[in-house]
């Protein structure tokens, strides 16, 4: 069960960040810090199947991204029912956030669906200051080793790992990208809280990441 202390380390966590939307190694981008986050599916799909180790499965939701951004999600079944209900949402919720950066659309039907609370407010206005910077994203995000760290009735924390190495931003008038050398700072750790929501959805309610954590980074 998440502890009040644990709730407030995540909540402080989430709120001390600043972020840009891609990376790749370098620290620039659209925000300041250390801190980088991204995930989409190739062009415009109808049910979700992120990869072929996650099927497609019954109401899964459709997201409608440019061509030239992709995403591979690595999700192995933990063999818990619960768990892999969690997972895939999560995993949801990182394509719907990327989905909302390209489509310089904060309030997508997606993003409501798989973000809730705190972590829905913060992404809602770091696209809005995406949009306003003039720029989109495109390239590649692999997601992998995802875990559900721990879970109560209704709660759940959670951990993976994001590839930007492929990841660039792009500015939306003329196409220019903004390629970055990949380094260590490539490769997040994302660490998250979710909570099922009202419709039977896990959401993700508090959010943080930390580049070139040493459980993520691969050479």
């Amino acid at each position: 069960m998440l502890t009040t202390r644990r709730r407030a380390a995540v909540a402080s966590l989430f709120a001390a960040f600043s972020l840009s939307m891609t990376g790749c190694s370098s620290d620039s981008g659209h925000g300041s810090g250390n801190d980088e986050i991204a995930g989409a599916e190739t062009g415009k799909v109808g049910p979700s199947t992120p990869s072929s180790s996650e099927p497609a499965e019954k109401n899964a939701p459709s997201f409608d991204f440019p061509t030239d951004l992709k995403v591979a999600v690595d999700r192995e079944s933990s063999g818990d029912p619960v768990k892999d209900a969690i997972l895939r949402d999560t995993a949801y919720a990182a394509q719907a956030r990327v989905e909302a950066f390209a489509r310089s659309e904060s309030r997508t039907a997606n993003m409501s669906r798989y973000f809730g609370a705190n972590a829905l407010s913060f992404w809602v206005g770091r696209v809005e200051a995406f949009k306003k910077d003039g720029l989109t994203v495109t390239g590649g995000y692999r997601y992998f080793n995802f875990e559900v760290t721990d879970v109560s009735e209704g709660t759940a924390a959670v951990r993976y790992c994001e590839d930007q190495s492929k990841a660039f931003n792009k500015e939306i008038k003329t196409g220019k990208v903004h390629r970055t050398k990949p380094s260590d700072k490539s490769f997040v750790l994302y660490t998250a809280q979710a909570a099922r929501g009202a419709a039977g959805d896990w959401q993700v309610t508090q959010q943080s990441w930390k580049k070139g954590d040493p459980a993520c980074v691969q050479r």
